[in-house]
């Protein structure tokens, strides 16, 4: 990654599990170049690490607190900065 890279760690919280979220999320990532993870937690929260361009990380989050894909409802997403692990992919886990 870049000097301009960016990384964080979510926990969304709503009803996010069984409304193709990940799926959205995937794609969402895949199209942006963001680059990481996202799974669903015995919570039934939704859990996201991901790194890309620091314009993209924070495009992401403002696309999920503002409400993310129309068919889940997202109440809160605790968000997290952290170092850019180097992910080289985004997968669903």
């Amino acid at each position: 990654m870049s000097s301009d890279s960016a990384a964080a760690h979510a926990i969304v919280h709503g009803y996010v599990q069984g409304v193709g979220f990940r799926y959205t999320v995937f794609r969402w990532a895949r199209r942006a170049q963001l680059y990481g993870w996202v799974r669903n937690r015995s919570d039934g929260t939704v859990e996201i690490s991901c790194e890309g361009s620091s314009a993209v990380v924070e495009e992401f989050h403002g696309w999920l607190t503002g409400g993310g894909p129309p068919f889940a409802r997202i109440d809160q997403v605790e968000w997290h900065s952290i170092e850019p692990p180097g992910y080289g992919e985004f997968r669903i886990r």
